[in-house]
């Protein structure tokens, strides 16, 4: 094996990491940090969260790393750990906007609402953030197909692996994501009309 841990394999590596080796861990964290990030800051829209989700994805995943097969790509495994915090932060999310309505409205100020406040929206990105909007209205299993496929650029085999489920399972997912988007996007474009 080569003195460069940029030349071994991501099986190699996480072998190493077994092992305790730090400079294995560096390297898979060179390797996958920015996807890695990228597909949380599109699942949460909050670039301050996806920083902290990346981290917690990565510590759980060397905490893990005995459970990685090799036999996939690290990638993979990774991004599923990734996801799966995602969902978890998105829960947590739920929980505290729940509690911040119930309370009265003196004591709001103490929970923090995970919603951007409405004049950070505003801005010159429109589109864009008319199409995040409902993109975030998606169900999350066709949002994450969407993600995965679309922005991500991964394979449909890929996506399947990530997500636990058959490739057919990704088209027909991929296939509904689209025509929802297309559905939700018109949807929002009647009302922009119908306001004007």
């Amino acid at each position: 094996m080569s003195a460069d841990p940029s030349q071994w394999s991501d099986a190699d590596l996480a072998a190493l990491a077994r092992a305790g080796r730090e400079d294995a861990c560096r390297e898979l964290l060179n390797r996958y940090k920015a996807g890695v990030y990228r597909l949380i800051v599109r699942q949460t829209g909050d670039t301050e969260e996806a920083m902290d989700l990346t981290q917690e994805a990565f510590v759980a995943g060397f905490a893990a790393i005995d459970r990685y097969d090799g036999e996939r790509p690290f990638r993979i495994w990774i991004s599923r750990i990734a996801i799966n915090k995602c969902r978890d932060w998105a829960r947590r999310r739920k929980v505290r906007a729940f509690f911040a309505r119930a309370l009265p409205i003196e004591a709001a100020h103490d929970v923090a609402s995970g919603t951007p406040l409405p004049d950070s929206e505003a801005g010159d990105r429109s589109e864009l953030a008319r199409v995040r909007a409902a993109i975030a209205d998606l169900p999350r299993n066709l949002r994450e197909v969407l993600l995965l496929r679309g922005v991500e650029e991964m394979s449909q085999a890929e996506t399947a692996a990530l997500l636990g489920v058959s490739e057919k399972t990704i088209e027909t997912r991929l296939y509904r994501a689209r025509a929802k988007l297309r559905q939700l996007l018109a949807d929002i474009d009647a009302v922009s009309d119908r306001l004007a």
